[in-house]
């Protein structure tokens, strides 16, 4: 396993990290037990960074975490987000959550849950409008000063909020989403504002929820209640035209003799040491697909040839409706 300094913490963490968040239910079926079976291959593979957050699962994500890391917390790095209110029971558009009662209580439960006394990095989920990016940052500085979290962190965070962050207290990384369909990290200057201050960028949905993995070519691939086929991206006209750029990546991957999965992952390695991909694994199949990434090598012209077939806004449809993208880059 490759390592990279984690921000500016003087932690090392593996090049690839472990979302979590489909380990609750959240893409279809999954399996308790065989979700801990991948955390422990993901553990023994030299994978320590875990990715979960307060409200994946309503608790569920952090608990089998808990389970999973029993007698070797010391060497797993814990991140975990916030998690932002829901405006009422079943609503899946989270709101606020930038104020110190709400960080204060998803911490304490978060540390309760997965039985730890402390988190190496708490995250805001996403910047609350309604509270100055400063306050909240002054409530999370408060719980490292408590010993409750060895650090800070932001989601979906803009350059500005990221400097605005730092004038209260350093901020080790910015957690947004970053894949060959989705380049917003680029465009919108936030990769700029993570180097400027020795950041990590950590690159959720790095295989755009399954598109850049191979798994859903139609709508029908998606199973019934699952939350993608409410998004843009995976409906039936935008799904037509992104499959047309998947054809055209798998043949890329087939001559390196790799799958698309980690084609992908490993043009995000390729983007800078300070970007670490967390794909989310629930099975110990895909988990072994995705650290092959680790070991493939890509060329200037590898990577002028992917830039060809995906330059950004390449993908069609957003990753979020309207609402929810309202709440990214602020």
């Amino acid at each position: 396993m490759d390592y990279v300094t984690f921000g500016t913490t003087g932690r090392r963490v593996s090049r690839l990290g472990l979302g979590c968040m489909s380990m609750s239910g959240c893409y279809g079926a999954q399996d308790d037990a065989e979700c801990i079976r991948t955390l422990h291959r993901a553990f023994e593979r030299g994978v320590n960074l875990v990715d979960t957050s307060h409200s994946y699962g309503e608790g569920h994500n952090q608990e089998l975490i808990g389970r999973a890391i029993k007698g070797r917390r010391h060497a797993v790095v814990i991140h975990s987000k916030s998690g932002s209110p829901r405006s009422k029971p079943g609503d899946g558009l989270n709101r606020g959550g930038g104020d110190e009662a709400h960080l204060r209580k998803n911490c304490e439960e978060s540390l309760q849950r997965l039985g730890t006394d402390h988190l190496d990095v708490f995250c805001l989920s996403r910047i609350d409008r309604n509270v100055p990016i400063e306050d909240s940052v002054g409530a999370m500085a408060k719980l490292v000063q408590e010993g409750k979290t060895g650090n800070i962190a932001l989601s979906e965070a803009s350059p500005e909020s990221i400097r605005r962050a730092w004038t209260v207290h350093p901020v080790v990384s910015l957690q947004i989403e970053y894949s060959l369909f989705s380049r917003d990290p680029e465009q919108h200057g936030n990769l700029g504002a993570v180097r400027e201050r020795g950041m990590s960028l950590m690159a959720y949905s790095p295989l755009s929820k399954g598109l850049l993995a191979g798994l859903v070519r139609t709508v029908d691939d998606v199973p019934a209640g699952d939350r993608r086929r409410e998004l843009p991206r995976f409906q039936p006209e935008n799904m037509m035209h992104n499959a047309r750029l998947l054809v055209q990546l798998e043949a890329m991957a087939a001559e390196k003799d790799v799958s698309l999965a980690a084609l992908t992952l490993a043009w995000l390695l390729h983007q800078g040491r300070e970007v670490i991909p967390i794909p989310s694994s629930k099975s110990r199949d895909h988990l072994e697909h995705n650290l092959r990434a680790l070991d493939v090598s890509l060329s200037t012209e590898d990577l002028a040839r992917i830039e060809a077939v995906c330059p950004i806004d390449a993908a069609a449809g957003t990753r979020y409706p309207p609402e929810q993208m309202s709440r990214v880059n602020v």
